[in-house]
C-alpha cells in the first residue's frame, strides 16, 4: 500500500510554541509511518527537531509586535501584493505536489484570520481536489478573545471547509466553548485530545539538570523579559530559595542586549542562559518554576509534576494565558500572579509557597494529546482502504 500523506500548515508570529506544538504532531504521524511534510510561515527555528517529518518553509511572516495587529517580514518591512501572492503559490503548489490525504491547519478558521490570504484559496483548493482530503483544523486548548461577528465568521468557514476540529486540551480544565462560544455549531466536528506533551524529562537525583533549582524561563524570549528581570530581583527576598541556585533561561527571541544586561546583574547562585534543548529534564528535576503561561511551558509544567509559579502574558489584551493559569491554579497544579501586579516581593513569597508544597499529583491532567491526534490522523488517512 502507497504510504499515507499528510500536510501540516502552521504559522506562529511571536513566540515559537506553535511551530512547536505542530512539530511535535508531526513527529508523532511520521512515526506511525505517515508521510508528513511540515509547512511554516514563520521565521526559521534552529534545532527544531521534526523527527521523520520534511519540513518546508515558507517566506516568513512575523507579527510587528505584542499587539499583533500588523504582519511584516523578516526584515521588518509590510509585505506588499506581490509578496503575498508568491508565498500563496507556493503554498498552493505545495499541496499539489504532496497531494496529502488529511490536510492540517493550526489554528484557522479559529484564528490565524490575518493569514486568510492564503489559508482560504488552500482550502479551497483541498475541497475542489480529487480524491479529496480530509481536512482538519488543530487547535489549542484556549482561543483568543474576538467579537461575535468574527465568532459566527470562524464557525461559518469551519462548517464548509473542515471535517474535523482537533483540541488539544482536555475538558475537564477548559472547555472549547469557554472561549469560541459558537462551538454547539460545530460539536459534531470536535474531538479533544489531551494536551500536546514534548517527550517527558527525565528526573535523577543530585547532580542531575535543574536539581533543587529554581527555574525561570520565557519560552521564545519575545515578551518575557520582565518574568526573568523579577526572577532576580527576587532571589534575595525568597526566605526558602535564596540558598537555591536559581538558573535564568533566555529565549532566543530575546534581544542580545537584555540578555548581556542580566548576565552582567546576575550574583553568585544565578545562572543566566540562553534556552536549553534538556528544558524538560530541568523541569522534571527542579524546586520550582517561575514561567509565563503559554500552551507548550504550561503542558511541560504538567508532564514534569513541578511546582510552578506562573505569570500570564496579557499585555494587549491577551486573555488566553490567563484563562489556562486561573483554571490550572483551580485544580490546584500551579500558583499564579498577575503580570500586572508583579513585583520581586510577591514573586519571592509565591515561590516559598511552591518550595513548601508537595509535587501535584500524577496524571491529573491528559497529556498524551500528540499520540491520541496522530492515531485518529492515521484513521482518516486510510479511510478509503475501509
Amino acid at each position: 500500500m502507497t504510504r499515507r500523506r499528510v500536510l501540516f500548515y502552521v504559522q506562529h508570529l511571536l513566540g515559537i510554541g506553535h511551530l512547536r506544538r505542530a512539530v511535535a504532531l508531526a513527529r508523532a504521524c511520521a512515526a506511525r509511518d505517515l508521510e508528513v511534510t511540515v509547512a511554516s510561515g514563520g521565521e526559521p527555528v534552529a534545532g527544531l527537531d521534526v523527527g521523520g517529518a520534511a519540513l518546508v518553509q515558507l517566506p516568513p511572516l512575523r507579527s510587528r509586535d505584542e499587539s499583533f495587529s500588523a504582519l511584516v517580514c523578516a526584515d521588518g518591512r509590510a509585505p506588499d501584493a506581490a509578496w503575498l501572492d508568491r508565498r500563496r503559490t507556493m503554498l498552493l503548489d505545495l499541496f499539489a505536489r504532496v497531494k496529502p490525504h488529511v490536510l492540517v491547519v493550526e489554528m484557522f478558521p479559529f484564528g490565524r484570520r490575518q493569514l486568510r490570504f492564503e489559508l482560504l484559496p488552500l482550502l479551497a483548493a483541498a475541497r475542489a481536489a480529487a480524491p479529496r482530503p480530509w481536512v482538519v483544523s488543530s487547535v489549542r486548548d484556549v482561543l483568543t478573545a474576538r467579537a461575535p461577528k468574527r465568532t459566527a465568521e470562524a464557525a461559518a468557514w469551519a462548517r464548509r471547509y473542515l471535517d474535523a476540529v482537533l483540541v488539544h486540551g482536555d475538558p475537564k480544565v477548559i472547555r472549547f466553548e469557554e472561549s469560541f462560544p459558537a462551538a454547539a455549531e460545530i460539536a459534531d466536528m470536535i474531538s479533544y485530545t489531551g494536551y500536546v506533551a514534548e517527550p517527558a524529562g527525565r528526573r535523577g537525583g543530585p547532580g542531575a539538570p535543574g536539581w533543587n533549582e529554581v527555574v525561570a524561563s520565557a519560552g521564545g524570549g519575545a515578551v518575557g523579559e520582565i518574568v526573568l528581570r523579577t526572577a532576580l530581583e527576587a532571589r534575595p527576598l525568597s526566605r526558602s530559595g535564596c540558598d537555591l541556585d536559581w538558573r535564568l533561561l533566555a529565549g532566543e527571541n530575546l534581544s542580545a542586549e537584555a540578555f548581556a544586561a542580566l548576565t552582567a546583574e546576575a550574583p553568585n547562585g544565578v545562572i543566566v542562559e540562553r534556552a536549553r534543548p534538556d528544558f524538560a529534564d530541568l523541569l522534571a528535576n527542579c524546586a520550582v518554576s517561575i514561567s509565563q503561561g503559554g500552551y507548550n511551558t504550561a503542558v511541560n509544567i504538567l508532564q514534569a509534576r513541578a511546582q510552578a509559579v506562573i505569570v500570564p502574558f496579557s499585555r494587549g489584551g491577551q486573555t488566553e494565558q490567563s484563562l489556562r493559569a486561573a483554571r490550572l491554579e483551580a485544580l490546584g497544579l500551579v500558583r499564579c500572579l498577575d503580570e500586572r501586579d508583579l513585583t520581586p516581593a510577591r514573586l519571592a513569597t509565591t515561590v516559598d509557597a511552591a518550595l513548601a508544597a508537595p509535587r501535584p499529583p500524577h496524571r491529573a491532567v491528559a497529556v498524551d494529546g500528540a499520540g491520541r491526534s496522530a492515531a485518529m490522523i492515521t484513521t482518516w488517512a486510510k479511510r478509503e482502504d475501509e
